[in-house]
């Protein structure tokens, strides 16, 4: 009986042991602080710093995978390139070239998670495919009710501003038009550019 004893604690160890290292050599985001269920990060812009609160508790797949980009420093000079009154402010793709930045892949919706698209909140942004989002994100500028899941898949809500509204406001006040080199509309005249993006200590 101490021998089965025995065995059954090593194997919990081993497991448990195994499964701590397995976590740590994961390059999905899932290693950044993995025992913070509300991580933040610190968006540089050219207009103003914004703190942002993620919530991983309801959209672990989608903090990841954003942790991940951020941990690459690859929203580092990215511009916003999309920018609607009373709508969104939208980024993360593009560098100041307008070149698009390359992606890790799609992720799956988790747009039922309960969180809205409610003014200030993060959200990915996606194709027409539900499972399509990958690096790209946006700030709801109003209560964006139709973004939210009904009968269809919704957008992912996977954050929200905790400091930096100010910044917002001033983003989604910029003149924007279309831009004819490529075929786009709300269009930032003068660029808003995401200058990096930090991790925070927890709080």
């Amino acid at each position: 009986m101490l021998r089965t004893m025995f065995i059954a604690i090593f194997v919990s160890f081993f497991v448990s042991t195994s499964t701590s290292i397995f976590a740590k050599d994961k390059d999905d985001g899932s290693n950044i602080q993995p025992d913070n269920y509300y991580p933040r990060v610190k968006m540089v812009t050219s207009m103003g710093d914004i703190i942002v609160e993620l919530d991983r508790s309801r959209a672990p797949i989608t903090v990841n995978n954003f942790l991940r980009y951020v941990d690459k420093r690859s929203y580092e000079d990215t511009i916003f390139h999309r920018i609607v009154p009373d709508f969104v402010v939208q980024g993360g793709g593009y560098d100041t070239q307008f070149i698009e930045k390359p992606a890790f892949g799609k992720i799956f919706n988790e747009s039922g998670n309960g969180l809205k698209n409610v003014m200030y909140n993060i959200t990915m942004a996606r194709q027409k495919d539900p499972h399509s989002a990958t690096r790209q994100f946006f700030f709801n500028m109003s209560n964006n009710d139709s973004l939210d899941p009904g009968r269809d898949w919704g957008y992912t809500a996977f954050g929200s501003v905790v400091e930096g509204y100010e910044v917002l406001d001033k983003m989604v006040a910029v003149k924007t038009d279309f831009d004819p080199k490529y075929g786009w509309s709300d269009v930032p005249v003068e660029q808003v550019i995401l200058i990096k993006v930090m991790v925070l200590p927890p709080v």
